[in-house]
């Protein structure tokens, strides 16, 4: 059987099916299909299937005109049939794995869809959970679901786990570039996982089992998460000594060894850094373990949103303004520059928690032009226009989100006050006696 599979991957007669077509699944449809394979694409949002049958795009870094392309090649067939999960070879889940309210892991969407392949699992197909979770989550959750039908991994239908590492806006690697770690939960589960992965992908890291490659993903997040923690904390510290943050930086990176510069923010947003190094945390305490490093990056990158609005109040008090009933607009919805992608954005905490102070808010993406609804937010705004009048409108210019298609040197022209969390105005010429650093 896996003979068979093999030779249909490698000649390219293998079905691939992506299950979540966002900002995980719709670049590995790309690299399929790239790399010669067919692929059937599987989402629960009728409109984004929708969206993709007609060409659309609804990534801002995944041309439309790709995607028209090999859906009128008949390379990509995007669906919201999900008894139609019994035709891939292979089936890769892209879903959200998401914090709960305790900030324990939800599993809900990754138990649902094994559930859905259960239901339609056959012989000979090879599933690969990609969703970022913690140590044992393959084995542990997604095996005794996939065997409850009587079919066995490893004998009768083949188990991986291969994190995505996709990171939306970065313009040196791409998907097809960026290695992948892959784990397999047999010898043979790996073979046909790794053969998969290289019709789409130029390096293909294979590691012991399922768990390392979960851990592999964790321990990359949790580096970040750690050590932006480290640099938000200083920036506080910093400030209170009257040093700027941003020049030590700077200074520090000019060492050719054994310093790796991270940077300051309002908050961390994507949906890894934020989420991920709390499932690890969480499984730590099964093991009898406190991950105090990870609690207190934890501590002190939550913490920041409100460090920025008490700069901002303390900014708006010293020109004689309360923040309750004052105007801010907030620069950027996205939650890293030049991109698209809102989610985990701290700028979302940045406008509720200014709503809930009586501020009157807006915001400008140029990348966003209608904040969509999220699972836990839902602001029903839409970006507003950048022009002298408009900015003078305001009483603060809070600086989120640092698009280089921004003219910070026009906006500190024409704002009454910017509070700049990113460093944005770092070389701008005038007006530097109307800018806070948060």
């Amino acid at each position: 059987m896996i003979k068979k599979l093999l030779k249909k991957i490698e000649s390219r007669e293998a079905l691939i099916g992506v299950i979540g077509l966002g900002y995980v699944g719709l670049p590995l449809v790309r690299e399929f299909t790239r790399g010669g394979a067919r692929v059937l694409g599987f989402d629960v949002d009728p409109a984004k299937v929708k969206a993709l049958k007609a060409g659309k795009s609804y990534i801002e870094h995944i041309p439309g005109e790709m995607i028209a392309g090999i859906v009128r090649s008949g390379q990509f067939e995007p669906t919201c049939d999900f008894d139609r999960l019994c035709e891939p070879d292979c089936i890769l889940i892209c879903v959200p794995t998401p914090l709960t309210k305790m900030r324990e892991p939800d599993m809900t969407y990754v138990v649902a869809t094994a559930e859905d392949i259960t239901k339609r699992l056959r012989k000979g197909q090879l599933i690969v959970l990609e969703s970022t979770t913690y140590p044992g989550t393959t084995r542990e959750v997604m095996l005794p679901i996939l065997e409850r039908g009587g079919l066995k991994a490893g004998r009768d239908f083949y188990l991986a786990f291969s994190p995505e590492r996709e990171d939306p806006g970065r313009t040196n690697y791409t998907t097809q570039t960026i290695p992948k770690v892959v784990g397999g939960l047999d010898r043979q589960s790996l073979q046909v996982a790794v053969a998969c992965y290289r019709i789409a992908i130029d390096t293909v890291v294979p590691v012991s089992s399922c768990a390392a490659a979960e851990a592999c993903k964790i321990l990359e997040n949790t580096y970040r998460a750690v050590n932006i923690a480290l640099v938000n904390e200083l920036k506080v510290l910093f400030d209170r000594m009257g040093i700027d943050v941003w020049e030590v930086i700077r200074a520090a990176s000019t060492k050719p060894f054994g310093y790796t510069p991270f940077y300051p923010g309002p908050g961390l947003g994507g949906h890894c850094i934020p989420i991920d190094p709390f499932y690890l945390s969480w499984k730590a305490r099964q093991y009898g373990m406190t991950t105090r490093f990870i609690e207190l990056a934890g501590e002190v990158n939550v913490s920041m949103p409100s460090y920025v609005i008490a700069r901002l109040m303390d900014a708006l008090n010293e020109r004689g303004k309360a923040l309750k009933g004052s105007k801010v607009l907030v620069l950027g919805l996205a939650y890293k520059k030049d991109v698209d992608d809102m989610r985990e954005s701290p700028s979302l905490e940045l406008i509720e928690l200014l709503q809930a102070k009586g501020a009157k808010v807006d915001y400008n993406d140029p990348h966003i032009p209608v904040a969509p609804r999220t699972r836990e937010h839902d602001l029903r705004m839409r970006s507003k226009a950048l022009t002298p009048k408009s900015l003078a409108g305001y009483d603060a210019v809070l600086v989120s989100t640092d698009h280089s298609s921004y003219d910070y040197q026009f906006i500190v022209d024409n704002a009454r006050l910017v509070i700049d969390s990113r460093n944005a105005t770092s070389k701008i010429r005038r007006g530097r006696k109307k800018i806070v650093k948060a």
